[in-house]
């Protein structure tokens, strides 16, 4: 399995229509691509306007796939006016607890 994690710094004032959009677009994924397993959105309590990812995928090419989706492309006509600055760490699971 695969997995990424990404960082958003949001602009300030942004929070609520990147929440929206972002969870749209969580939901969406776990629902309707098979190949994604886990799409959390965390909001950091240390870090103002900051959300993180965790994203979980049969492999880096679903991950691939997740991005031509309508969901995600619809998504990212929002959020490119609410995410000032992005980092993604990318990683292989090697276990899940509970396995699910």
């Amino acid at each position: 399995m695969y997995c990424i994690i990404v960082k958003n710094v949001l602009h300030p004032g942004t929070r609520e229509t990147y929440f929206a959009a972002m969870r749209t677009n969580a939901e969406a994924s776990v629902r309707d691509e098979p190949d994604c397993h886990r799409f959390d959105v965390l909001e950091a309590h240390e870090e103002e306007n900051t959300f993180y990812l965790y994203e979980i995928y049969t492999s880096p090419e679903a991950l691939d796939l997740h991005k031509a989706t309508p969901h995600y492309i619809e998504s990212r006509k929002i959020l490119a006016d609410c995410v000032a600055e992005v980092s993604v760490i990318r990683a292989d699971v090697l276990a899940r607890n509970p396995d699910s």
